[in-house]
């Protein structure tokens, strides 16, 4: 199958946003239907949101075999992976073949200690819900041959809550008051108050305090660990052998690992396309083994194919339009989007539900709130729904101030209604998705230029330092627990948090602590009711959909149906990989 040409591309969005135009339902409410995350278990996610999957390999009738190589395929470069510093996908998936976990998530998104974690039992919690004594295995090691030690543990979490280190794994952390070295593999980790999402904070990868300990905390995000593969150390299944950027990564099972499950895979090729359409052809020829994100225009083609098997459910992930609110952001040094009228008059000009039905060709559900329908947080009808409705996104940005200027375009204040959207090069989901932003902006009067940029220098030059206009970006939902402060709260500015749009809403940083602070799921449900209420009235972003990514297989991966996997959590696409075997 040939890839289609620029000319075909453009026509193709073209027609796609005159359908959405056309198409709308006014009065779509998001999807109640059950969702594996972020706090329903995985068995009750519905599909009424998605394609029937179809059938997954089945474990071969022989036992496993070792050796073989799989080859994975992506079209984004990894950025570092020190695990201080990983918050984006590629970096994370490859992370995972060299660094073991504390604790990891079992299928239904519980915290576990497997065999292969570095923790040898799950952590035992004092009655006050404060203390929580950790014990690791006391043969899990470094593949330099040095222990892993309870220094490792303390040092990363020590590390991630220092700002100067400017971690993303800090809200989730700083809610630790102190740390005791009971032994050599026993820490105490006291908190400063209860922080009932605190056991899926110990779901984090260890640096290790023999390599990492001496380097000044503000330097170790540009040291070479995480970088430069000869000074990496690891403590999981496959060692990092190779890594020819833009290209692809290497990774060789440890023949030194320390776990009593050994991987079956001798060698993980994690390969590096231009775009989508590039990688599934490679999936296609049969040059690649699995890819986490087939485009939907080509599922049915993907499907086709006798050497492919193909997965799809409801994920944890949701897509979004988000802003940015500091006026160092844009060309004139002014936001555009301070004005909530502003915001909501933007949601009704979207039409989002036609983007599920076309884009997404209904294998998603709207959003309107960061909790996924049908979890015990979800906000239901406490959260706004916004219907496509142009008329009402010209009446809101008239009440704001916005009138129209000699070329059409919206004036306030002397500043043109004109913004960049960014989004990653490659993905045709998001360029599709910004072809429609474009188009249904400009009809209530605003101008958008989306623009596509390499996700590495994305990631290291936009998104981290929240220096963007406009974003469109997608969201996993990695544990099931719903929340979000760190992405929401004022306390999470760039560079030591996660809030890269610069939002601040008092009310909304006080709901965060609020929800965190108790461990009575009523209680907690109700306080995200008004945390839904509150987000998806003043818009931080707009909530577009929650989408799945189907994953192909090629026939020659095998496993057992207990190690299958889950693409209705973030972590499944991979799913007990150190137990696969390829023929």
């Amino acid at each position: 199958m040939k890839s289609p040409n620029k000319f075909t591309v453009l026509l193709s969005v073209f027609a796609l946003a005159g359908a959405l135009l056309t198409g709308c339902n006014s009065n779509n409410k998001a999807n109640s239907s059950s969702s594996a995350s972020p706090s329903a278990p995985a068995s009750e996610a519905s599909s009424s949101a998605s394609a029937s999957p179809s059938a997954s390999p089945s474990a071969d009738a022989n036992q496993p075999v070792d050796g073989g190589n799989l080859v994975i395929s992506s079209f984004s470069d990894v950025v570092n992976l020190n695990p201080i510093y990983i918050q984006d996908t590629a970096s994370q998936e490859t992370a995972n073949f060299i660094l073991s976990y504390l604790y990891d998530l079992d299928r239904h998104g519980s915290v576990v200690a497997d065999p292969w974690s570095l923790a040898a039992e799950l952590p035992t919690i004092s009655s006050d819900g404060l203390t929580y004594t950790v014990k690791l295995r006391p043969e899990a090691k470094w593949s330099d041959g040095q222990p892993v030690t309870a220094d490792d543990l303390i040092f990363t979490i020590q590390t991630a809550i220092n700002k100067d280190a400017g971690s993303p794994l800090i809200s989730t952390l700083d809610k630790i008051e102190k740390m005791t070295k009971v032994d050599d593999h026993t820490v105490d980790i006291k908190l400063k108050s209860v922080y009932a999402p605190f056991l899926y904070s110990l779901h984090l990868q260890l640096a290790p305090s023999h390599v990492l300990k001496d380097v000044p905390v503000k330097d170790l995000v540009k040291n070479p660990y995480g970088a430069d593969i000869a000074k990496t150390v690891t403590n999981g299944p496959w060692k990092w052998t190779e890594w020819q950027k833009g290209q692809y990564l290497t990774f060789e099972a440890d023949p030194n690992y320390w776990g009593s499950v050994k991987p079956h895979i001798q060698k993980l090729t994690y390969k590096i396309y231009a775009d989508q359409n590039t990688e599934i052809q490679a999936i296609l020829k049969g040059e690649a083994d699995l890819t986490s994100a087939v485009p939907l225009p080509l599922l049915d083609t993907v499907k086709a194919n006798k050497n492919l098997n193909v997965i799809l459910a409801p994920g944890p992930q949701y897509e979004y339009l988000g802003f940015n609110f500091k006026d160092d952001n844009f060309p004139d040094k002014w936001s555009p989007f301070k004005g909530q009228k502003t915001r909501q008059a933007i949601a009704y000009a979207l039409n989002r539900q036609g983007m599920v039905d076309n884009i997404l060709k209904g294998t998603g559900a709207l959003m309107n709130a960061p909790f996924l329908p049908g979890s015990w947080a979800d906000p239901g009808d406490e959260a706004v729904n916004y219907s496509y409705d142009p008329e009402k996104a010209k009446a809101l940005l008239a009440e704001d101030g916005w009138k129209a200027g000699k070329d059409g375009i919206l004036e306030k204040d002397g500043h043109k209604f004109s913004f960049e959207l960014q989004y990653n090069a490659g993905n045709s989901r998001r360029e599709q998705v910004a072809a429609v932003i474009q188009q249904n902006l400009k009809d209530v009067g605003i101008e958008v230029t989306p623009k596509a940029i390499d996700f590495s220098a994305w990631v290291e030059q936009n998104l981290t330092p929240g220096k963007y206009p406009a974003i469109l970006m997608g969201w996993s939902l990695s544990t099931p627990d719903p929340d979000a402060e760190s992405i929401f709260s004022s306390k999470y500015f760039p560079p030591a948090g996660q809030n890269q749009g610069w939002y601040k809403n008092e009310k909304l940083d006080d709901l965060w602590v609020k929800g965190y602070s108790t461990v009575d799921q009523s209680e907690r449900a109700a306080i995200y009711k008004e945390v839904g209420k509150e987000i998806s009235t003043d818009l931080p972003y707009v909530f577009l959909y929650q989408y799945g990514l189907p994953e192909a297989v090629s026939t020659k991966v095998q496993y057992a149906e207990d190690d299958k996997p889950e693409p209705t959590i973030a972590y499944g696409y991979f799913y007990h990989i150190i137990n696969w075997w390829v023929k």
